[in-house]
């Protein structure tokens, strides 16, 4: 029974074993579990998968045959990779400090702690 099989995995599944059962029923490809991924895995998985068809292609194991030319373009295919990532990381940091938002309420409470810090100081008999 399906519902037996998967009951061991409802803690993790999203939204439990009910969500799982919604799921399934309109998943393009029966068996499939809808777990939550963290980040960390969703890289390591894809990077895996990436590596795999790369190290395959790229020592041959396939038994592929490609001509020089592919393996030219497919030996160095992780550097590119590497570069691309390093660009979108740049484009997503410039974007999130260019779109930053000010939060002016935040600001004038920091104003006002900074002047009580100062008169609180100040009446101890610290000197400016």
């Amino acid at each position: 029974d399906v519902l037996s099989w998967t009951s061991a995995f409802a803690g993790r599944c999203v939204g439990g074993i009910d969500r799982y059962v919604a799921v399934f029923s309109s998943c393009f490809i029966p068996g499939v579990i809808h777990c939550t991924m963290t980040k960390l895995t969703e890289w390591l998985v894809g990077l895996t998968l990436i590596g795999t068809v790369w190290a395959a292609l790229t020592f041959n194991l396939l038994g592929l045959d490609l001509s020089k030319q592919y393996y030219e373009v497919i030996w160095p295919f992780p550097v590119y990779l590497l570069v691309c990532f390093g660009c979108y990381s740049l484009a997503v940091v410039g974007y999130r400090v260019a779109t930053f938002n000010n939060c002016e309420a935040a600001a004038e409470e920091l104003k006002d702690q900074i002047k009580e810090a100062k008169s609180d100081l100040a009446r101890k008999g610290f000197k400016f």
